[in-house]
């Protein structure tokens, strides 16, 4: 089957681009307005294929679930940018739907041309472009050389679907919550009958061949395939329709809390946002992702309320585990999660991989405050002493980023944003926010 990258890419036009001004040439003006616009290329939108038809109605399909009651579109709301509507830090699912999942459940926006897992050299194209910052030309945000080693050959983990990267492509992705006895929980048994008698059975037949009749393999292969093209084809997963892009096409200005926030974003002594969530278009007018697809360790405080967390002795440590099993003797990759899309990230309600926040002034905080102020991040014991890093082993502290502005502060310091410019960056945040589909 073609791989998820390659469908996408099918659908894109990719005209060249002039060449990009000189950065200092595109700070944003006074009034808000870009004097360096470009033409992004969205996909091409085309009608549904009849396999991404199939798709769809599975996606949508609460009878493939243990309990009847639960499709992927009960935790990944088309109406809210395929994300979860409520409050909760984590979904419950299972056959009676009371059981909790182990981590927030993260948007299906935006995934299409996410790169399979791999450990290997950085991306510099996503780090050094040149942008705009407020106090200087230089680097579009930036991760210190320390930071970007993480090893002597500069090879960083990145890419990957899931929180900890671990399937490759929507098809593995999709096949994993289906079958997690904390999520759909169903089984081949139930899914195979859906797949052979449902209303989409006829036309899944038709369009997987006489094969699928006589291979269950291949007819869930088949569907969890359609589910993929749904996914690729249908451009509400993928719609680039923020205020921002319309900014970036020089369609709109920003306002002045907005411009601020922009710049403090990129600024490399500030926010420095930008130096894992790029917000450049690339060279060819792909429009920018807002992910550098790479995993940090950020040690945000330890989720209480999920039911994994009553022992003490558990903990999530991403990419060595519980989930992922491959890399579990990678010292070096504990506490290590993606890094995920900004996009429509205003409209979330549960936020990093356990949903310990559920604001962004809470998570600006987390990013200005864990090191300058603990105590008003973390929890304290019972004799008033702060438990720094409560989700986070002692043996895995050396993967922490504490290199990296905002985090190169230390106890005592000034925050390296004040609390109008942490207001100014959410006004930003709120530009990457996707208009409704029609």
């Amino acid at each position: 089957m073609l791989s998820k990258t390659f469908l996408f890419l099918a659908l894109l036009a990719i005209p060249a681009l002039a060449a990009a001004a000189p950065p200092a040439a595109c700070l944003p003006m006074p009034d808000g307005s870009n004097p360096c616009p470009v033409a992004l290329h969205r996909p091409v939108v085309i009608p549904l294929s009849a396999m991404a038809q199939v798709g769809r109605s599975l996606f949508h399909d609460p009878a493939l679930s243990g309990s009847g009651r639960q499709s992927c579109a009960s935790c990944h709301d088309p109406a809210h940018h395929y994300a979860p509507t409520g409050p909760a830090p984590v979904a419950q699912g299972g056959t009676d739907l009371t059981r909790d999942g182990l981590r927030a459940v993260p948007t299906l926006t935006y995934l299409e041309t996410r790169p399979n897992f791999s450990i290997g050299p950085d991306d510099a194209e996503t780090e050094t472009a040149t942008t705009p910052s407020t106090t200087a030309i230089g680097p579009h945000g930036a991760k210190t050389a320390q930071n970007n080693a993480a090893s002597a050959g500069n090879m960083v983990p990145q890419g990957g679907l899931f929180w900890d990267g671990r399937a490759d492509t929507l098809q593995q992705q999709a096949n994993g919550p289906l079958f997690n006895p904390d999520e759909m929980a169903s089984s081949r048994a139930i899914v195979l009958a859906r797949l052979k008698h449902g209303p989409y059975a006829p036309m899944l037949r038709r369009l997987g061949g006489p094969a699928v009749a006589s291979s269950d393999d291949l007819l869930l292969s088949e569907a969890l395939f359609a589910i993929a093209r749904y996914q690729i084809e249908d451009p509400t997963f993928h719609p680039y329709a923020s205020p921002y892009d319309a900014w970036l096409e020089g369609r709109r200005r920003m306002t002045p809390a907005q411009r601020r926030g922009y710049l403090l974003f990129n600024d490399p002594a500030k926010g420095n946002c930008a130096a894992c969530h790029p917000d450049r278009p690339k060279p060819d007018g792909t429009p920018p992702l807002l992910t550098d697809h790479q995993f940090e360790a950020l040690g945000v405080p330890r989720n209480r309320t999920l039911p994994a967390n009553r022992n003490p002795a558990f903990h999530d440590l991403g990419l060595c585990g519980p989930v992922r099993i491959d890399m579990a003797t990678r010292a070096d990759m504990c506490g290590l999660f993606v890094t995920p899309t900004l996009r429509n990230t205003a409209t979330r309600h549960a936020f990093f991989h356990n949903g310990i926040y559920h604001t962004l002034n809470d998570v600006l905080d987390f990013y200005v405050l864990r090191d300058v102020a603990p105590e008003r991040i973390y929890p304290k014991d019972a004799n008033g002493q702060v438990l720094h890093q409560d989700d986070l082993p002692a043996a895995y502290l050396a993967n922490l980023d504490v290199t990296d502005a905002p985090f190169d502060r230390h106890l005592g310091d000034a925050p390296a944003l004040t609390p109008r410019e942490r207001q100014d960056i959410i006004a930003f945040l709120r530009m990457l926010t996707d208009r409704p589909a029609h």
